[in-house]
């Protein structure tokens, strides 16, 4: 038996073990009278119950009672654990135990019954991951239940809508097809900027910033860091400033930055991307900073116009202090139409997901801050002689945002960029950020039926598609 990953030596499964054919079933019906039977209304699946009995050996007495506390640790979670039993390898439940274990105990071992429950009813096969042979794929699910799946749609070119169908007509749809009659598909977010910051040559050394100028910044080819933040008393570091290839009204610059600051709890820090006019003053600023010298709480800065005429759309720590703490992520900032935003999210390194997400509005009614923008600048800052905390920023991008027309209808993916349909968490990603704001109002998250199901992929040859899903068995 192996629970969560692990396996004891000292617990040895009996025979006797109760682990059900399927898990029960509660059938609902409908009596009518003068009607022989009744209708079936609908059925339940209840919760699997699996019984376990087991010998537990220990070196003496006093050593059981330690044996019985190691597997209290290791049983008792609130989260259902994979089960395994070594008679059924390539299947898995997700269970949590149940009640107690009372164990008879006789010198140095103790017999007994693990009870434990699976909320999920079903057993799982390992994950299988599929890669569409063409735009119209027939799948072959060999579990007996539907199961969800995992759809990763990899953009081959421009597209304005994306959508998977079964042979059932259920479908799940991003965006809206195009009639060629009387729309044109148009870039709403025309990228104009992009650096990697593998190099640093092409930029200027900073003028101004909410501190002091001092310092330099390096590449190792991957990121731009601080190797050295000069002296200061105050907010002090290096900066650099580049400018964009055209003067913007309505814009969205995006950096991918990291701050990592738990490493001690004296560490304080700041990394800043500014929003600079033509003649380079302040027309915006987005930053991360941890000003705390005893705990240890990042903190997001978005502010429109300079230090002395502004509004702040936010200047404050996430849900809870220490959500952005060892921030990797993304944070954006933009003008379209009048309306400033602010989004930021911490991205997982392996998935790409977001995750501690936050989006802010602010409507410029009385068109105070209307400056256009012609150049950014990144600037890393130490606080006195405090322990830096450890800055970067791995990249920057700027957009143009196009205003559209009723005739035109923006692509809502570029190429390289990764849709994902999970219809298991009930999710739609972008680049591993939630896009739910796209979705058909009629679609809907299917399931793959037992045996075959035939798969439609639309656009025709505009993306390529991987699916992952688990077989579920009753």
């Amino acid at each position: 038996m192996i629970f969560n990953e692990i396996e004891k030596d000292y617990i040895v499964p009996l025979t006797g073990r109760r682990r059900l054919a399927w898990a029960p079933i509660s059938r609902n019906i409908i009596t009518v009278t003068g009607m022989p039977g009744a209708h079936l209304s609908h059925t339940d699946i209840q919760v699997r119950v699996i019984t376990v009995p087991v010998l537990v050996k220990a070196e003496n007495i006093s050593d059981l009672q330690k044996v019985k506390e190691d597997m209290a640790e290791w049983l008792i979670h609130d989260e259902p654990k994979e089960l395994i039993f070594k008679d059924e390898p390539d299947r898995v439940y997700y269970a949590v135990v149940d009640g107690e274990l009372e164990l008879d105990e006789i010198f140095s071992t103790g017999r007994g019954e693990i009870t434990f429950i699976c909320p999920d009813p079903y057993k799982y096969g390992p994950e299988r991951e599929i890669t569409f042979s063409s735009d119209i794929h027939n799948l072959t699910n060999n579990g007996t239940a539907d199961t969800p799946p995992i759809f990763e749609l990899t953009v081959k070119e421009p597209v304005t809508m994306a959508m998977i169908q079964n042979h059932l007509n259920e479908y799940m749809m991003i965006g809206k097809p195009y009639d060629v009659e009387s729309q044109v598909p148009i870039q709403r977010e025309e990228r104009i900027f992009w650096d990697d910051m593998s190099t640093t040559v092409g930029w200027a050394t900073g003028s101004k910033v909410d501190g002091t100028v001092a310092g330099t910044i390096a590449s190792n080819g991957y990121f731009f860091y601080p190797s050295s933040y000069g002296t200061g008393t105050g907010w002090h570091g290096p900066a650099l400033k580049k400018s964009l290839p055209e003067v913007l009204e309505h814009f969205t610059v995006e950096a991918e930055v990291d701050l990592f600051n738990t490493a001690s709890a004296s560490m304080i820090g700041r990394v800043e991307i500014y929003l600079l006019d033509d003649a380079g003053n302040d027309i915006a600023k987005m930053a991360l900073k941890d000003i705390y010298e005893n705990i240890d709480s990042v903190h997001a800065e978005a502010r429109v116009g300079d230090s002395i005429i502004n509004h702040y759309l936010i200047n404050g720590a996430g849900d809870y202090p220490w959500v952005w703490n060892d921030f990797h992520g993304i944070i954006r900032m933009g003008r379209h139409e009048g309306k400033w935003f602010f989004y930021i999210a911490k991205v997982d390194y392996n998935t790409g997901v977001h995750s501690a997400r936050r989006y802010i509005e602010f409507n410029d009614d009385d068109n105070q801050f209307i400056k256009n923008l012609a150049q950014v600048q990144i600037h890393f800052a130490q606080m006195g002689t405090y322990q830096p905390a450890d800055v970067r920023i791995q990249d920057l991008k700027v957009y143009k945002w196009n205003p559209i027309t009723q005739t035109e209808i923006p692509y809502i993916a570029q190429t390289g960029d990764i849709i994902t349909f999970d219809h298991k968490e009930k999710l739609i990603l972008i680049n591993g950020e939630p896009r739910k704001d796209l979705k058909d109002f009629g679609a809907s998250y299917f399931n793959l039926k037992p045996g075959e199901n035939q798969l439609v992929v639309m656009p025709e040859n505009a993306v390529d598609v991987t699916c992952r899903y688990r077989e579920r068995f009753k």
